[in-house]
């Protein structure tokens, strides 16, 4: 089962037990270009590899690229020039720097809501970006994807081309409530509760992928150390599944809310059993994360179902190790 950590390129430590507890490690981020250049420069753990492949010799580390110029995924996936120019800037940046392959974070082909110029030619355009990559790479570099976890993001692109292509994808069952939601309720819940409205959960989107033709070994499972939040929510229902006047922002990354939410200063911990998820609710502040207990879950279902493995955003939001100990205790 693979374990896989997405790590702040520039500022994550990586100790010694991270480093035995994890399969992957993608690092965050490259810089795509508009012009297809591909920029690394700035990240600092590079300068660690060898220290971390010391301690773990089979980890693979991945760059995690997005685009640092607006619309340079667009762009570039649509000019075959410039797809061929940013494959061969892949193979550079991997061979300059160590690395076991790339990751592309587009988010998200074909839609415009994160402010790019999108365009519906981005879903076959992006299989041919991936196909031109793949050539360059060769076969024994790992290209994989993350994905967005929901109906919005299978129709946007072509699944059964990219499982052909692809070592795995990253299915991001984490912001599944988030600032598009006015409803208090988890986001990154393992599955749906009842009196949800939205039905996404992480069940569904691992077999809605699965069901478009991405076989179950290569589809990765998303945990979130970071909390959603919700304010000036009614006291009722202990603020779950209630509605509230605007979305779900960010809210405090799992090292503060050990140490200052979880069962402290008003704010008490309650359970849902039916999405296997913990929430936090002070009487107005509703709070959605993942916990070691709802990461156990995820890990149970993982292995009971034949997925590739689970992996999570971001290292750094937890300190203590907390969660990853959890993950790689529920993972043998």
């Amino acid at each position: 089962m693979k374990v896989l950590a997405y790590v702040d390129g520039v500022k994550a430590e990586i100790t010694e037990q991270a480093a035995k507890s994890l399969t992957h490690m993608n690092l965050a981020f490259g810089h795509m270009r508009v012009t297809g250049e591909l920029e690394a420069g700035h990240l600092q753990l590079p300068a660690r590899f060898e220290q971390i492949r010391a301690w773990n010799p089979g980890v693979k580390i991945l760059l995690s690229i997005v685009p640092f110029d607006p619309n340079a995924f667009t762009v570039c996936a649509a000019d075959p020039a410039l797809r061929v120019k940013f494959a061969g800037s892949c193979v550079e940046t991997i061979a300059q720097y160590g690395f076991d392959g790339v990751d592309f974070d587009w988010e998200f082909p074909c839609m415009p809501s994160n402010g790019h110029d999108c365009s519906p030619a981005d879903k076959r355009n992006f299989t041919l970006l991936c196909e031109d990559v793949r050539k360059a790479i060769g076969p024994n570099k790992l290209l994989t994807i993350a994905a967005g976890a929901d109906l919005y993001y299978v129709d946007a692109v072509e699944p059964e081309e990219l499982a052909r292509i692809l070592d795995f994808v990253c299915v991001m069952t984490y912001d599944l409530k988030c600032g598009f939601h006015a409803l208090a309720g988890h986001h990154t819940q393992l599955y749906s509760s009842m009196g949800d409205v939205f039905r996404n959960s992480c069940d569904q989107a691992l077999r809605l992928f699965h069901s478009r033709g991405i076989p179950k070994e290569k589809l990765l499972m998303g945990a979130a150390f970071y909390s959603r939040k919700w304010e000036n929510i009614k006291d009722r229902n202990h603020g779950l599944l209630q509605i509230s006047e605007k979305g779900g922002g960010y809210g405090p990354n799992y090292g503060l809310l050990a140490e200052q939410y979880i069962n402290k200063n008003g704010f008490v911990r309650y359970w849902d059993d039916e999405a296997k998820a913990p929430y936090l609710f002070d009487g107005s502040i509703f709070l959605s994360y993942d916990d070691e207990l709802s990461l156990k879950y995820k890990c149970e279902y993982i292995k009971e179902h034949g997925y590739g493995g689970i992996f999570y955003w971001e290292h750094s939001c937890d300190p203590s190790g907390a969660l990853l100990a959890a993950i790689a205790d529920n993972a043998r």
